[in-house]
């Protein structure tokens, strides 16, 4: 997807909703479990994941322009979570094609590797973008720039606690590590290929990043159950082609553990969707 197709979208569902697809067995409401049983009995995983991940889809993708599956909680399972993965974006590809897809896999390695990386998640699983962690440097980023319209997310300044143990540390000259990363890195892509992490905790520190990266599109987890303000990211954040895909994983896909569960999802995507349009038209 293009960076003009991305723009198009949020503009026209008035939304930069991305849904994080966290899906976890152990969270998963009881009634797929027992559905999935019913049909597959102790092999009842891939169903399981598959059903509960096409159930929440259906009723997220109307207020939403993307979707994250974090590979963490497919790998978990080995063989059958690979498979729900595949699934899960061929479901995506098929039936919402004009849905941004984001495989959040960390990936970043020594050149040779980060290729087959790059080969797996945009030639074989064929996702839009991937998030990749760039501390070996150039080399273990720019094989993932070599595909037309798929995009690298790098991490910049996450939203977990440690963030601070490295991402802040300034150097001689007072420069900190994630400003690093953001200026150096800019050397390698561009704001047609190129998005970054930035966790919404962060608040107004994404009024330093935007002196930096002015025009790139930012990821932003932490809004909903890691307590990120919406409006806080939108203050500081925010550009005239709003520059913003801000994800939801915990607080939408498991808002119910009953059989309600695509309904709550749906509500509090929907809700959350009705924020980021006021917020849009701020601009």
């Amino acid at each position: 997807m293009t960076r003009q197709e991305l723009i198009n979208q949020i503009k026209e569902k008035q939304s930069f909703l991305c849904v994080g697809l966290d899906t976890d067995i152990d969270k998963i409401p009881q009634c797929i479990i027992d559905e999935a049983k019913q049909h597959d009995g102790e092999e009842y995983l891939f169903r399981a994941l598959c059903e509960f991940n096409a159930l929440i889809i259906d009723a997220t993708a109307p207020y939403c322009v993307a979707y994250k599956p974090n590979l963490a909680f497919y790998e978990a399972y080995g063989v059958e979570g690979l498979m729900a993965f595949e699934a899960t974006i061929d479901y995506l590809k098929e039936e919402y094609p004009n849905h941004f897809i984001i495989a959040d896999a960390k990936r970043g390695d020594i050149g040779n590797t980060s290729k087959m990386y790059a080969k797996t998640f945009f030639e074989q699983y064929d996702v839009d973008a991937l998030t990749v962690a760039p501390y070996m440097g150039e080399d273990s980023v720019t094989p993932f720039l070599g595909y037309e319209d798929k995009w690298v997310i790098l991490l910049a300044l996450t939203s977990n606690k440690g963030s601070h143990d490295f991402q802040l540390t300034e150097d001689a000259n007072g420069e900190r590590l994630f400003e690093k990363v953001l200026k150096t890195s800019q050397q390698w892509g561009n704001k047609d290929n190129m998005m970054y992490v930035v966790g919404a905790t962060q608040g107004k520190m994404f009024e330093d990043i935007r002196k930096v990266v002015p025009d790139h599109f930012l990821l932003v987890p932490g809004v909903g159950a890691q307590g990120g303000s919406l409006q806080e990211v939108c203050q500081y954040g925010m550009t005239a082609d709003c520059g913003l895909l801000v994800n939801s994983s915990r607080g939408i896909i498991y808002a119910s553990k009953g059989e309600d569960f695509a309904e709550a999802a749906a509500e509090a995507a929907n809700k959350l969707q009705q924020e980021m349009a006021i917020e849009l038209q701020k601009k």
